[in-house]
């Protein structure tokens, strides 16, 4: 009974995917994965992290059902690989779950069954089966026959008619062995496993640091004196910059727009490099003992007054990319700055609860990466071509058209509709056609499979 719902489930994904493109499949079969674990892993599927994590995976694939953009197919593969981690043990880092599900999908069926025969093996000794006597009895007799049809088909004239008129056609072998393939995948996902000793390791590994003692003084000493001294210089040094970045941002604006594509693309990546490596650095020191050393309140206040400055430094950083794009509008890169730069300002927020709280490095990698996580999930659910193309012809200065052209069909009837409305270069207007034109056609030619959003409110006739 068991094998019931993995063989429905084998049929429809062979269904779904074979020779189909990305689409409405991908969130079907979503809901099937899901329906899988809950069939063969009740009790974990109903716990609330459990739940929260399923509604991401089915929120990454509603977001390619709308959008198909690269970002929500990759989303949509790590929420899958993160949601069967997760049911194979639910306590561990969200990387261990990444690790585990990916696991799971690759060699979950030779890992149960090795491990079965291993246990038999060290249980009891089962009697066992003769490979070689199988391959006997069904090769032998299967090979003479077919030996005996070629030889009769030559010496009977109806015989061979009967034979030839016998047609195999009906058989699909790359939708069989597709349909072997997901029996395979949901055979695998219906239990999770788990690769040890990295899942142990972590399930073992606490966020807290934990005192050495006994521990060297004086060596504490010396590394105090030589954190305080690097960090009150890096702060004197970041006041600095601040003080001139500040006062050249406020001068003229048309000083500002002249100047800020260079300045953007040279300084951004730069700035975000020195906050990554601030970050670095305040680890390194309060990397073990000396958070409890009872002579480090001065280090501890010049590190809070650094996290201070870093985080006045990302707000810095962020209103110069928010200039930029005021001038010369949105695209995917300024984007990427401004996650990169929430992403560094979190990374903030971590370290100084780090040095309050005492906790360690697995503290902060396990925040982050489940922040990190959450914000790509969240991310894949905007449709960043729409935004990206509204914005840019409705507010900014000055935008590359050619830059909107070449963007996915998700912009496509945004550009027609603003096409119709206001005036065009001959060139730009045949641009929009020729993509509006191509996007009916893809959405016409879209199998029931392959359809996304757009099939149900656009009009393509």
């Amino acid at each position: 009974m068991k094998n019931i719902p993995l063989i429905i489930g084998a049929v429809l994904f062979s269904t779904l995917f074979y020779q189909q493109d990305i689409g409405l499949n991908m969130l079907l079969f979503s809901l099937i994965t899901i329906i899988i674990l809950a069939i063969f892993n009740f009790k974990e599927i109903k716990k609330k992290t459990t739940i929260a994590l399923a509604t991401m995976y089915l929120l990454t694939a509603l977001a390619i059902f709308f959008y198909k953009s690269e970002l929500s197919i990759v989303a949509n593969c790590l929420a899958f690989f993160t949601l069967i981690g997760h049911v194979s043990q639910r306590k561990t880092s969200i990387y261990i779950n990444w690790l585990n599900g990916l696991y799971t999908f690759v060699a979950g069926f030779f890992h149960r069954n090795f491990q079965t025969l291993e246990t038999n093996k060290r249980t009891k000794q089962n009697k066992q089966i003769d490979y070689l006597h199988l391959i006997k009895i069904i090769g032998i007799p299967l090979t003479v026959v077919i030996i005996f049809i070629l030889l009769y088909k030559n010496g009977n004239p109806v015989f061979n008619e009967i034979i030839s008129d016998i047609d195999f056609s009906f058989i699909n072998l790359q939708w069989t062995l597709l349909t072997v393939l997901g029996y395979y995948l949901f055979y695998n996902i219906s239990t999770p496993i788990q690769v040890n000793p990295a899942t142990k390791i972590d399930l073992n590994t606490k966020n807290v640091l934990d005192k050495k003692d006994p521990f060297s003084t004086e060596t504490l000493k010396k590394e105090n004196q030589l954190a305080i001294i690097l960090i009150v210089l890096l702060n004197l040094l970041i006041v600095f910059f601040l003080i001139t970045d500040i006062s050249y941002l406020t001068s003229k604006s048309d000083v500002i727009a002249a100047n800020l594509s260079n300045q953007v693309h040279s300084g951004i990546n730069a700035l975000i490099a020195s906050i990554v490596m601030a970050i670095i650095i305040l680890l390194y020191f309060f990397r073990g003992d000396l958070n409890f050393y009872k002579h480090n309140n001065k280090l501890k206040v010049a590190a809070f007054i650094w996290i201070i400055l870093n985080t006045i430094l990302v707000i810095n950083t962020a209103f110069k990319d928010g200039q930029y794009i005021f001038f010369f509008g949105f695209t995917y890169k300024r984007i990427g700055v401004f996650i990169y730069l929430l992403l560094t300002f979190i990374g903030l927020i971590t370290t100084a609860l780090k040095l309050i709280q005492l906790k360690n490095l697995w503290f902060l990698f396990r925040v982050n990466s489940l922040t990190a996580f959450t914000i790509l999930v969240i991310s894949c659910s905007i449709n960043w071509d729409y935004f990206i193309t509204y914005y840019n012809l409705y507010h900014a200065k000055s935008n590359d058209f050619k830059y909107l052209i070449n963007l996915s069909f998700n912009n496509a009837s945004l550009l027609k509709e603003y096409s119709e409305n206001n005036p065009l270069t001959t060139r730009n207007q045949i641009l929009v056609d020729k993509k509006h034109d191509s996007f009916l056609i893809e959405l016409k030619n879209n199998s029931w499979q392959e359809m996304q959003f757009d099939n149900l409110k656009t009009s393509y006739k």
